[in-house]
Order: structure tokens, then C-alpha cells, then sequence
């Protein structure tokens, strides 16, 4: 396992829509793992392949810091309410935006043994659900931002 560089807005990867994986392999596996890795290295709540230079339907998502999910191929099934917030990215580091998005959504997913899993998902879930697989289709947060993006408020280590 090892942490991989975040690509940052700019980088063209993070515009390109990603292809389904179909089979499970050590090399899809090895990646999931780093994605992991390098997320909780980032102190990130979610990561999409493409941010770490593949263009594969894989996202991993952490909202609690010890509760990983791992969502192959996912899409949105199911969605309702609203909420508006502050949002951030680890491939636009710095930055921070108020976005509206979906206060629940379910999605359809594969796991890593390639079972379909459901996930469900309310507030910050339900964001970074919605944040992660818009990475999927070549789309950063900044795109539906409202107003001006913001300094983010930097991130301490905890003691």
C-alpha cells in the first residue's frame, strides 16, 4: 500500500469521464488500497480514482475516520431534500465553496468482491456521495459553486 499523488484542478485526468471496471484484479485492488492510504494521508472524507490519475469507476468514501466504503461503478438510485454547506476538495486544495446538494441519496454500488451493495446516506454522506461520483463523470465541486470560492480553514494535526 503506498499514498499516490492528488491530481489538482488543472490536470486534465480530472476532466475525463472514467470507465466501469468490470472484473476485480490484484492491480484494482492494490489501487483501492492506496486510495485509502492516501485519503486518510490527505485527512480527506472521500476519493475518486481520477483524483490519483485513474480513470476507473472507484470511489472510496470515510465520513467518520473509521468506517471505510468502497464503491465500484456506483450510481445515484435514489435522492431527496436539500442542504447547502461549505465544501472542499483535496484536488483544490485551499479553497472552499458553498454548495447545494441532496440532503439523502442512495446509491447502487459494486464492493471489492464485486457484490451490489446499497448505501444510503444523509447530510455529510449524502455530499460526499454526491461529491465523489461527480468526479466519475470529469466534474470538480467548483462547477456548482455559489458565489466566490473561499480560503479554506486550515486542517490541524491532532495531538
Amino acid at each position: 500500500m503506498a499514498v499516490r499523488n492528488i491530481r489538482e484542478m488543472g490536470d486534465e485526468v480530472l476532466g475525463k469521464v472514467c470507465r466501469e471496471v468490470t472484473r476485480m484484479n490484484e492491480h484494482t485492488r492494490e489501487l483501492i488500497d492506496d486510495m485509502l492510504d492516501t485519503m486518510y494521508e490527505a485527512n480527506g472524507v472521500g476519493l475518486a480514482a481520477p483524483q490519483v490519475g485513474v480513470l476507473k469507476r472507484i470511489v472510496v468514501i470515510d465520513v467518520t475516520g473509521e468506517d471505510p466504503i468502497v464503491l465500484i461503478n456506483p450510481r445515484i438510485v435514489e435522492s431527496s431534500g436539500e442542504q447547502t454547506g461549505t465544501e472542499g476538495c483535496l484536488s483544490v486544495p485551499g479553497k472552499a465553496g458553498t454548495v447545494t446538494r441532496p440532503m439523502y441519496v442512495k446509491a447502487v454500488a459494486l464492493n471489492e468482491d464485486m457484490e451490489e451493495i446499497t448505501v444510503e446516506g444523509t447530510e455529510l454522506l449524502a455530499r460526499a456521495i454526491c461529491h465523489e461520483l461527480d468526479h466519475l463523470e470529469g466534474h470538480l465541486y467548483v462547477e456548482k459553486v455559489e458565489g466566490e470560492l473561499m480560503d479554506a480553514e486550515p486542517i490541524e494535526d491532532e495531538e
